[in-house]
């Protein structure tokens, strides 16, 4: 590509690069410029003009960022890809879903040429439907055929989005005086329906090993939560307990990420079981979701998956916290 300032009059068909002001109005960067352009051009005192031309053998770079995107987008179901314009294209989610991403792919498109940027969300991020997957941009107005033909082998089929396999869920709450409390169930309740799982009924019972194992049991849903007003502090404590008096199995007690330390993870004749720290009361960001979106979507999640969420599982403070990570005020009296 050949990129300058030219002749205003032998810049017919050339890529106008800069936005520029006319005696009524203004040309806006990226137009192809027509002969009635540069008597525009002529009129508002113009002389030279900065273009950019297409070499032999270069892609625009509309239609550059389409085909990588249609390439990145091929086998990923439940998407679809906005309309180029200035280069750019970006792939949408036509469902919530969970994201893959075949990260070493996406780097290596990345490194064919400068002129090729492809950026994507975090792997398995949860989506809503309209969210965006990936973007791609072509930071010239044109890049060589070549590079772009390598980046769309490096990408195909580099990201794909699970959308979910479950639909209802069962929430078993102990001891709580007066119920799990509206705020909470809403919050809880949100955090299913993002993922279009319903929440189809809410059982109370004490807060005893043998209690919640038989609301275990009878629970309904495909996906079982637990609340219990006591926080679960080990692996043998009651929630857990239950779990296994009831015939289940604890994948994970315990997760790196905060909020969502004490979120634990097991299963019940094939369905998922998730304890859920108090904390997951509160309509913020917290680590249930990064489990609860796994486990609604049909992505494997095992103790060890669990142990690497602590880079980036720093997440927002919430105001109902105990005991906030950042050091109380000391009294005058070393308090």
């Amino acid at each position: 590509m050949k990129f300058g300032p030219v002749p205003v009059a032998a810049a017919e068909g050339a890529i106008l690069a800069h936005s520029v002001r006319l005696l009524e109005g203004r040309l806006r960067k990226g137009l192809r410029l027509e002969r009635s352009h540069l008597g525009a051009l002529t009129d508002a005192g113009y002389q030279d003009i900065v273009v950019a031309r297409l070499d032999t053998g270069d892609l625009h770079e509309d239609e550059a960022a389409t085909a990588l995107a249609t390439a990145l987008a091929d086998g990923c179901e439940a998407t679809r890809l906005s309309a180029a314009f200035t280069g750019r294209v970006n792939l949408i989610a036509e469902h919530p879903g969970v994201v893959r991403i075949d990260e070493g792919a996406i780097h290596a498109a990345n490194a064919i040429d400068p002129a090729i940027t492809v950026a994507t969300v975090a792997p398995f991020s949860q989506l809503r439907k309209g969210g965006m997957l990936a973007t791609i941009k072509i930071i010239p107005y044109g890049v060589a055929n070549t590079a772009v033909a390598r980046a769309i082998k490096a990408l195909r089929s580099a990201i794909s989005l699970s959308r979910p396999v479950c639909k209802t869920a069962s929430l078993v709450v102990s001891d709580i005086s007066g119920g799990v409390g509206r705020k909470s169930l809403e919050a809880i309740s949100n955090r299913l329906k993002k993922l279009e799982v319903e929440l189809i009924e809410t059982v109370n019972c004490p807060h005893s090993e043998q209690a919640i194992a038989g609301a275990l049991r009878e629970a309904k849903g495909e996906i079982i939560l637990v609340l219990t007003g006591s926080a679960t502090s080990d692996e043998e404590d009651t929630a857990p307990g239950a779990l296994r008096l009831a015939g289940g199995a604890l994948e994970r007690f315990g997760m790196p990420v905060d909020p969502g330390n004490l979120l634990f993870l097991g299963a019940l004749d094939a369905r998922p079981v998730i304890g859920l720290p108090g904390s997951a009361r509160s309509p913020v960001l917290h680590g249930a979701d990064w489990i609860l979106s796994r486990v609604v979507c049909g992505v494997e999640v095992t103790s060890a998956d669990i142990a690497r969420m602590g880079v980036g599982g720093l997440l927002k403070e919430i105001p109902t916290r105990p005991q906030p990570r950042s050091e109380r005020r000391r009294t005058s009296y070393g308090r």
